[in-house]
């Protein structure tokens, strides 16, 4: 079959009436009877448009204030009867019902209804709909002889179908609306059993027995992280509106696989500040970051802190960016992409220059620190789930285990780095100077590497800076390296059986060294 014989009835029941009366005029132009319900029933009447009422059609009044409509044999039976099979051809006659070849049906609005925070239970539960999924997937199982339309932004291509196809629609098309019709009514379905699941009755659950993930197609992608992957992007439906898929791209190239990987880690550093704060990232670890009285400064200590690695960055800044920080980003060799909440114009226009590099805005960003995000990660036959890392440390929570105790300006440095350490892969290390990154020690198999490493980027600069380390210390090795270097200031979970080791080399080197009480693995 690849053409539906002509539509000669629609039902059409629904709750977003954008684009309804216009489609009902359209319709009727072409000789299709008309069947509605409740409130689409009364806008089609009212823009002159014949149709008649399911009442009507079932010969059955609605009932229990139009709980009950379509529930109805006549209803179901003329939709699901199967236009090839003589038996159903037979029972469809003896219930004086007749065909109905298109449906046009959309949901009421739980998932609206639920996200308001003054909606009863009550309430909620009279936004389950119970008629509407039924048609909707009686409609798209019978999609060989039914077709089925669940969104209005598809009203204009079923009228060119109409138009093509002599007043019937392709299969083609029937099928994509089934597939459509079905993956609507499984979100829907999902959304009650989350309410109905979670404590209290309307709180978010954060672990539910059952997980279904609901994201919708954003866009296709190039490649992936290497050009031999296949890759999409897709996006969560409903968004609070400060993720990175908010963010609005005002010039340079189309966002890559790797593009988007690196920005969102960089989004999550520029979440965890509120004074200006810039950060370079590469490979989705934070090569440099400092906060400063101004945004062009703290982007020049972050830039410093290894210009290196800078080649080829992320760069994300917390605040507008001014002239001045253009014309510093302005003069940064390579850079793939820059994220802030803002551009003044002039600004903007100057770093449209490099047409090549990507300028993305998120005004989210000013918003701050976002608590309870999840994060999923995929294993091989499963899934992770957790919380958000978005516990946040401060000076009343550190305790100090050194006979030193750390200045108010080692402490304010201290819990800089601790800021910045979260956001670096295990085993991570960072050494910063006042409240910038001096050399920073990441993704290695072991703490002493990170420190070396972190050490050897930072130069000189290693004396007199102060050093963060996102787990314990096992031995004094680690401590050893940093204090070696000048560092005067330590700052870690603790916890270790080796603590009273570490706390000896710090005291051994005059440094002070403070515990969190807990870590940051970040693998």
């Amino acid at each position: 079959m690849t053409k539906q014989t002509k539509i000669k009835r629609a039902l059409l029941s629904v709750w977003d009436k954008t684009g309804i009366v216009e489609l009902a005029a359209e319709l009727e132009k072409m000789g299709v009877e008309i069947i509605s319900t409740g409130g689409t029933l009364k806008a089609i009447r009212e823009a002159g448009t014949h149709a008649i009422s399911v009442s009507t059609f079932t010969g059955a009044p609605e009932v229990m204030d139009g709980r009950v409509k379509t529930l109805h044999p006549k209803v179901h039976a003329g939709i699901l009867y199967r236009r090839d099979n003589p038996s159903d051809v037979e029972q469809l006659a003896e219930l004086d019902s007749r065909g109905i070849d298109l449906v046009v049906v959309n949901l009421y609005p739980f998932q609206q209804t639920v996200a308001r925070p003054d909606a009863t239970h009550e309430e909620i539960l009279e936004n389950i709909d119970i008629g509407g999924p039924s048609m909707i997937r009686a409609a798209a199982k019978n999609y060989p002889g039914v077709t089925v339309v669940v969104d209005p932004s598809d009203y204009p291509e079923l009228v060119q179908q109409l138009q093509n196809c002599d007043g019937g629609t392709s299969v083609e098309f029937r099928k994509q609306c089934a597939e459509k019709a079905f993956a609507r009514t499984a979100v829907y379905d999902t959304a009650i059993a989350a309410y109905f699941a979670a404590p209290a009755g309307n709180e978010k659950i954060r672990f539910p027995d059952q997980l279904v993930l609901h994201y919708v197609k954003r866009s296709g992608l190039r490649y992936g992280e290497n050009p031999h992957q296949d890759a999409c992007l897709y996006s969560e439906p409903d968004d609070s509106g400060s993720t990175l898929l908010d963010a609005e791209v005002l010039g340079g190239k189309e966002l890559s696989y790797n593009n988007y990987n690196d920005l969102d880690a960089c989004l999550g550093l520029l979440l965890d500040f509120s004074t200006p704060f810039a950060c370079v990232l590469k490979h989705a670890n934070p090569c440099g970051a400092a906060t400063a009285d101004s945004l062009a400064e703290a982007y020049r200590l972050a830039y410093e802190s290894d210009p290196l690695s800078a080649y080829g960055s992320i760069i994300g800044l917390n605040k507008e960016i001014d002239m001045t920080t253009a014309q510093l980003l302005r003069e940064t060799p390579f850079v793939e992409c820059i994220l802030a909440p803002a551009y003044a114009a002039d600004a903007l226009k100057l770093l449209k220059k490099k047409k090549a590099r990507r300028l993305l805005a998120l005004p989210g960003i000013l918003n701050g620190n976002r608590h309870g995000r999840m994060v999923y990660r995929f294993v091989r036959g499963g899934l992770l789930v957790q919380t958000e890392d978005a516990l946040e440390t401060h000076e009343s929570e550190l305790k100090v285990v050194t006979k030193r105790s750390p200045t108010p300006e080692e402490i304010n440095s201290l819990l800089f780095a601790w800021k910045v350490v979260k956001h670096t892969k295990s085993n991570a290390i960072v050494l910063a100077e006042g409240q910038a990154t001096v050399g920073i020690g990441m993704g290695q198999t072991s703490r002493v590497d990170a420190g070396f490493m972190a050490v050897k980027r930072a130069g000189d600069r290693a004396k007199g800076a102060v050093m963060a380390s996102d787990a314990f210390f096992p031995m004094a090795d680690g401590v050893e390296v940093a204090t070696n270097a000048g560092v005067t200031a330590i700052i870690q979970p603790g916890g270790s059986k080796g603590d009273e080791e570490a706390i000896a080399a710090a005291d051994r080197a005059g440094a002070a060294m403070v515990f969190t009480g807990i870590r940051h693995f970040k693998h």
